[in-house]
């Protein structure tokens, strides 16, 4: 689908919710930008993957991102970071996110595999990417899923490169204890200590999205001083709030995942795990997936909207000022990628 149907729910969150809640200037940290066709669907290739975003979102191309964010956010300014899809044929993917990075004059993050060379990352980076994005479906073949570690997918030769030329990565943290998981915090760690001029941003806020995601996380977190964090795809206000709590306000930053966050849903946590609550019919037969649910409720508006929601919830408990809505919104992303909008 082009764009959003926008419909009358949407823009009451909108005007008594979210407008005058917002900055008039916002940058998306996190938007993938892939077509259909694209993508590898065998089962080696997708490992570590649940696959609700690609029944949701077959597809974003730049032209659908503008369309999108006009809709969504009437009278702001809006721009962002593209990303190819890590699923999809990285070296496809890759060139269509550069081509339109550079029609648009928009920072893009390079997919990298594994086994991607220095030599490889430095000359993207020489071509114009601000960075990396690793993910943990483009490891070893091997390695089982739940086994996983971020050492496997971002190596330490790739860190040794991004630390060299300063470059962005973008960090889908795997492993099922998430954000808690010990040994992502000793590895997140030792990433901060090893290469403290990397800059790393650890997305979806280490992929918190229900209170137990978060442990002792930030007991640890809280001693890191360059470490940046997202709240991609996250609609949990308490993952936000300690992540501010842990590390202050201009080190966290909007992102969307568009376009998964086009979907209608709402999020709710059962048993420690996520769900998606969604129109019934609108996704076709989600019966299997044990992050869907189907209501017959009809007043549901986007992901991006709960997300942000989500984050106002968080202001609200933290008393955040203005220029904090602004810091996470606009200013922390524009002052790392150096953008200005």
């Amino acid at each position: 689908m082009f764009g959003v149907n926008v419909t009358d729910y949407d823009r009451k969150v909108w005007e008594e919710e979210l407008k005058d809640f917002l900055p008039d200037k916002i940058i998306d940290c996190h938007v993938h930008i892939y077509k259909e066709e694209m993508q590898k669907w065998e089962s080696e290739d997708r490992k570590g993957c649940v696959m609700w975003p690609h029944i949701v979102a077959p597809d974003l191309q730049i032209d659908d991102m503008w369309q999108s964010f006009s809709q969504m956010f009437p009278g702001k300014k809006v721009s962002a970071v593209i990303m190819g899809m890590p699923t999809c044929r990285l070296d496809e993917v890759n060139e269509y996110a550069l081509e339109c990075a550079k029609r648009d004059n928009i920072p893009a993050l390079y997919c990298t595999n594994w086994n991607s060379t220095k030599e490889e990352i430095r000359d993207a980076m020489a071509r114009g990417f601000a960075g990396i994005k690793p993910y943990l479906n483009n490891s070893p073949s091997y390695i089982p899923e739940k086994e996983v570690r971020i050492f496997d997918f971002l190596t330490h030769e790739h860190l040794e490169v991004m630390d060299e030329l300063g470059g962005i990565v973008m960090l889908h943290i795997p492993r099922s204890l998430r954000l808690r998981d010990p040994i992502n915090l000793a590895q997140m760690m030792e990433i901060e200590e090893k290469y403290p001029n990397a800059k790393v941003i650890i997305a979806h806020i280490g992929r918190a999205y229900a209170v137990e995601d978060i442990g002792d996380s930030f007991e640890i977190l809280k001693n890191t001083k360059n470490m940046m964090f997202d709240f991609t795809a996250n609609t949990l206000t308490e993952a936000m709030v300690e992540c501010i709590k842990a590390v202050g306000t201009e080190r966290l930053m909007f992102g969307s995942d568009m376009p998964i966050t086009k979907m209608r849903m709402y999020r709710i946590v059962e048993n420690g795990s996520y769900v998606n609550v969604v129109p019934r019919g609108a996704y076709g037969d989600v019966s299997d997936d044990p992050h869907m649910r189907e209501t017959n409720e009809t007043d549901i508006t986007t992901f991006m909207y709960e997300e942000l929601r989500s984050f106002k919830k968080c202001a609200e408990i933290l008393n955040l000022s203005r220029e904090d809505v602004e810091n996470i919104m606009y200013k922390n992303a524009a002052r790392l990628f150096g953008m200005e909008i």
